[in-house]
């Protein structure tokens, strides 16, 4: 990128860190986007609002949201950025809102004819063998609003059923129990308007939790996933609907499962996917072409674009 080039940009906030649970994961995502900007010419600055008054965003240009979970995923980093007129990147405030509810976002996709694994709201006064009964086991159980596999867990009895809901709930006032789809597990990036190539994730461990996804180097990634042509063709023509009724734009990344009857599942979107060595988005993108920074400066550049303010909450 030539300096004219890079100069289009202004001055850049890198926003990382934060407060939630997945701040340690935020602030390395956070310090590969901001070396590949500055590496590439842009005058891009780290920017945790954990560390500094938010209202100091103003002074930027535009900002590059890299903070995961709450306060940078909700929609809550986002109507700040709205206020003070600073274009951003990825999903505006509804959409993001909206996918960082796991709840919620099943709850459109089901309204919109789209297939999600079924699922219950779980409370301290829950019949939880009533529920096993209903979904069928084994369940996973999730924070309806955490990341990064924080908190869940899979669960073969009502009665673990019980023990990991408290567990769930002492991370988020809400909780869910899905049915667990026996099968293979994938993951979908969108990018812009277009789905990068599907990735199969395949974990040492029982699912592709929290370990498995920052801490195991014995998880196998997939790429090409072993799909046929047209099934990964069905999968990322899935990926983008959902990625696109949900209101999401710029980028995010789609999860899936498929059954062993060859049908795929939406299990969540991710609007502020991981950026570390071990994440996904970086990796299908380097299997479309894009290595690390042409990816972050095509992210970047899509706030150039009019619609880059925002305005209206998608």
């Amino acid at each position: 990128m030539s300096a004219v080039d890079a100069k289009r940009f202004g001055k850049v906030a890198v926003l990382l860190g934060g407060t939630a649970a997945e701040r340690p994961i935020s602030l390395i995502s956070g310090a590969a986007v901001l070396k590949a900007l500055q590496a590439a010419g842009v005058d891009a600055h780290g920017f945790d609002p954990a560390e500094r008054d938010v209202v100091e965003v103003q002074g930027f240009d535009r900002a590059f949201i890299v903070l995961h979970g709450r306060g940078g995923e909700d929609g809550v980093i986002q109507g700040v950025l709205e206020q003070f007129g600073v274009p951003y990147t990825g999903s505006g405030v509804m959409a993001s809102a909206i996918g960082m509810d796991k709840a919620r976002t099943k709850q459109l996709w089901l309204g919109c004819g789209l297939p999600t694994p079924a699922y219950r709201r779980l409370t301290a006064t829950t019949d939880f063998a009533a529920v096993a009964a209903e979904l069928g086991l084994p369940l996973m159980v999730k924070p309806a609003h955490e990341g990064s596999s924080i908190g869940m867990a899979k669960v073969y009895s009502a009665d673990e059923l019980a023990r990991a809901y408290e567990v769930a709930a002492q991370h988020d006032g809400e909780v869910i129990a899905e049915h667990f789809i026996e099968g293979s597990e994938y993951t979908v990036a969108v990018l812009g308007d277009r789905a990068l190539p599907a990735i199969r994730m395949i974990p040492a461990n029982d699912f592709y939790d929290f370990e498995a996804k920052y801490q195991r180097n014995d998880t196998q990634y997939k790429i090409p996933c072993g799909l046929g042509a047209d099934d990964e063709a069905a999968l990322q023509r899935l990926a983008v609907e959902a990625f696109q009724v949900l209101g999401a734009r710029g980028w995010g990344r789609i999860d899936v499962m498929r059954d062993h009857d060859g049908r795929f599942w939406l299990l969540e979107i991710n609007t502020v996917p991981g950026m570390t060595d071990h994440s996904l988005v970086p990796m299908a993108a380097q299997a479309a072409g894009l290595d690390f920074t042409a990816l972050v400066l095509d992210i970047l550049a899509q706030t150039l674009a009019p619609s880059a303010a925002q305005v209206g909450g998608s």
